[in-house]
């Protein structure tokens, strides 16, 4: 059956929508990055001592954490379009106050609110990107959308590096952020109200209006696939079957994102413990940087062609046995050890962009954006212990033991895919967030 949004052609709406959508990671690749660069300067100058680094440093991420369920809630409530533009204003605030800060301690304040903004902005865009892309385009979209976290962090290394030469830089690359938060946030006024969240809460005059400007006149309403019709909040969701999705969903991006933290954060140590050498070690920290991002732009292009639920069992499998051999023949050449953290960076990739497309498919638009920022925030709880963990497993008990426990927790994920993931290739919202088993596990060509 045609739908007028589901079976669109891909306009130049869309394409711009994607593009101001991919903002949200963009900035939080560059934040969480720019402050690793600018602690050179920083602790100094600030006498900070080990422990207020670490606070500095982790601030934002534990403003993710809080942002993106809190994000996810008001969309929910206030709709997509006012704070599509509202968080990354507060973003580039606290961005520029940085700049003027003499105390740690508010330092870590504005980095804390600076990763709310971010949070929040991740169930905000996704919501809005995942309800205006036509089926056939929405998983390459929502895939694309966590590449360009890659992107942001290469940029704030080479904005860091630069600035570096600079007396008092650290102030410019904290408050840096703003010029692209600034760009982002006049690119995205204008942008529609989502038509699925307007029909959701009556307002169907104003859902026709934006469905004619974006898809032409005549189209209204009524060519909408319908969705579930009955409330659902966040509470009913989780004792529903979504309450199973949402296991599902949360448990999968906790075992893909536990490694994956563990290894880009701690890469050159890792490396270092696998006897390559520190200036080796850093070189191939770098390159498999690169190849994180090579292996979600090749996911892009599979999703697609393979399916949800192929492509995750697959991108679990292979990444899991990966991270297995490393552990296992830990004394192995460089040129091996290499190879094996250059598969799992690539062959992880499947299961990262899916960490965008299942949440946004599986869930009805009234909690989509709870939903994303729920299963956001719970798993970032698995990924902080995992991270603090590393340097504690590295040295209580040895490399081999360390990639091993990641490789088991990388292939129960696999298991759990097997178990639950569904396939939403080419399927409809209202198809793909209905909890009726035959149509989630459809499989459309």
């Amino acid at each position: 059956m045609s739908h007028a949004l589901d079976d669109a052609s891909l306009s130049p709406f869309h394409k711009r929508l994607a593009i101001l959508s991919s903002g949200g990671p963009f900035l939080d690749g560059y934040i969480l990055s720019i402050i690793g660069v600018a602690m050179i300067q920083l602790t100094p100058e600030l006498g900070l001592s080990a422990n207020e680094q670490g606070l500095a440093g982790a601030a934002a991420l534990i403003g993710i954490f809080f942002g993106a369920f809190l994000g996810g809630w008001l969309t929910d409530k206030f709709g997509r379009h006012l704070l599509f533009t509202i968080d990354l204003i507060a973003l580039v605030a606290c961005s520029v106050a940085q700049a003027f800060v003499t105390d740690v301690w508010w330092l870590i304040v504005l980095r804390l609110l600076i990763g709310i903004a971010v949070g929040a902005d991740y169930p905000i865009a996704t919501s809005l990107l995942a309800e205006f892309t036509p089926r056939q385009w929405r998983g390459k979209l929502l895939g694309a959308y966590v590449c360009m976290w890659f992107v942001g962090a290469a940029a704030a290394y080479v904005v860091g590096q630069f600035l570096l030469e600079v007396d008092g830089g650290w102030r410019w690359m904290l408050a840096s952020a703003a010029l692209p938060g600034l760009i982002i946030v006049l690119l995205r006024m204008g942008t529609p109200e989502s038509p699925r969240w307007l029909a959701k809460v009556g307002r169907i005059e104003e859902a026709n209006e934006v469905l004619a400007k974006v898809y032409g006149p005549g189209v209204t309403v009524a060519d909408l696939a319908a969705e579930n019709t009955e409330r659902v909040g966040v509470g009913a969701m989780l004792r529903s079957g979504y309450g199973k999705r949402m296991a599902f969903v949360t448990l999968f991006w906790t075992c893909s994102i536990v490694p994956l933290f563990a290894v880009y954060a701690f890469g050159p140590a890792i490396l270092e413990a696998l006897d390559l050498g520190e200036n080796l070690a850093h070189i191939g920290s770098a390159v498999i940087t690169i190849l994180f991002l090579v292996g979600c732009l090749v996911a892009v292009l599979l999703i697609d062609r393979m399916g949800r639920r192929p492509l995750i069992i697959h991108s679990f499998l292979w990444s899991g046995l990966a991270l297995l051999a490393l552990g296992l023949f830990p004394d192995a050449s460089s040129g091996v050890i290499m190879a094996l953290f250059a598969a799992y960076a690539v062959l992880i990739g499947g299961t990262q962009i899916l960490q965008w497309v299942y949440p946004n498919e599986l869930f009805p638009t009234e909690i989509r954006g709870s939903a994303v920022g729920l299963a956001s925030s719970l798993s970032r709880i698995g990924a902080a212990i995992g991270t603090y963990l590393v340097p504690l497993a590295l040295t209580g008990l040895g490399i081999g033991t360390t990639m091993i426990i990641a490789g088991v927790i990388t292939l129960l994920g696999l298991v759990i895919s097997i178990a639950w993931a569904p396939e939403t290739r080419g399927l409809t919202l209202a198809e793909s967030t209905a909890l009726t088993t035959e149509r989630t596990q459809a499989y459309r060509s």
